[in-house]
């Protein structure tokens, strides 16, 4: 039998007695994580300092290696630091040491992540890298005592219990190692002065790239745009809007300038004398308008703080004249 849903809240428990336990469960791991990113917020200092300047004068790649859940971890790290304009990659201990150890060349830095700080398996790593002269920065947590005494340069985490009841399975630790390499990231990006730009030639594929590209890519153009003439008669202003579904239209000049839009409020605020009016007697002056080469999440923000379903777009250069438009069914069918 279906058991019907009700609020998760504390006053109206589900009917199962046992759920109200989850939502505790799942509240304290939360609550014990952040408590241990204050934590790590504040033991952040000189040598997570050095560590940002180390990367940032590295002339070869970034190479981040671990195992396990840190080996996780790290191939997010690195994944991060590609995208935010660093060359970096994900190299396995166990496939290092059978030959990926080529991979790594002077010039590069190597980050290796154990949180115990006594993973085996990235000694020769660290080896190969001090014949290299390749620099070392070890992610561990106090507790770790073999790598750092290997390493150019030890970050370490704040001893900490796992969120795992048991004190064992790596739930606090990962996330804390997850954010460091973060701050790693980002760092570097902001002293670079990383741009949504560079983002955008790094990310031409998915949310991210979609995001980023120009309104130019997604805005209707040509005989699709519902312009009429300042001094149209509204009775085919009206047939244009139908004719052309986006419910609005804008009003150009003798120029081929935007002088403003109708919309279907305008339609309502003018339905005494619609029929008897021009369309500069009906629209709205001065309006809030995008240039083709803005950036499509910004014509989203834009458009939801005026609470507007579509922006005539100018062209580039301070052109007044319509070249496109944007409605809001255009982003959300594309996942914005």
């Amino acid at each position: 039998m279906q058991q019907s849903l009700q609020t998760v809240d504390d006053s109206t428990p589900y009917q199962d007695p046992s759920f109200s336990q989850f939502i505790k469960h799942g509240r304290n791991v939360i609550l014990s994580e952040a408590t241990a990113m204050h934590h790590l917020a504040a033991s952040i200092g000189v040598d997570f300092a050095k560590a940002v300047s180390m990367l940032l004068e590295t002339r070869g790649r970034i190479i981040v290696s671990g195992i396990g859940k840190s080996g996780h971890v790290g191939r997010k790290i690195a994944a991060t630091l590609a995208s935010t304009g660093s060359s970096a990659f994900f190299i396995h201990p166990a496939e290092a040491a059978h030959g990926d150890l080529g991979m790594m060349m002077n010039g590069d830095i190597l980050i290796a992540i154990s949180f115990s700080g006594r993973t085996r398996e990235l000694l020769p790593m660290i080896s190969y890298a001090q014949t290299l002269q390749v620099p070392v920065i070890v992610i561990t947590s106090q507790k770790g005592d073999v790598l750092p005494k290997e390493a150019t340069l030890s970050l370490r985490l704040p001893e900490l219990k796992e969120a795992c009841p048991a004190n064992i399975a790596p739930t606090t630790s990962t996330t804390l190692t997850m954010a460091l390499g973060d701050a790693l990231a980002v760092s570097m990006m902001r002293h670079r002065g990383f741009s949504r730009d560079a983002f955008k030639l790094l990310h031409p594929g998915g949310q991210i790239g979609f995001r980023l590209q120009s309104i130019s890519r997604l805005m209707h153009e040509g005989a699709a745009l519902p312009l009429v003439h300042c001094k149209e008669p509204m009775r085919d202003v009206l047939v244009t809007m139908s004719r052309k579904s986006f419910g609005s239209a804008g009003v150009v000049n003798d120029e081929g300038e935007l002088m403003g839009v109708i919309t279907d409020g305008d339609l309502r605020r003018h339905a005494d004398h619609l029929m008897e009016s021009a369309a500069e007697d009906v629209m709205t002056s001065d309006p809030v308008t995008m240039r083709a080469d803005d950036m499509a999440e910004d014509a989203l923000i834009l458009m939801t703080e005026k609470r507007i379903t579509s922006l005539f777009i100018l062209g580039k250069n301070g052109a007044k004249q319509p070249v496109g438009l944007l409605h809001i069914h255009d982003l959300t069918r594309m996942g914005l």
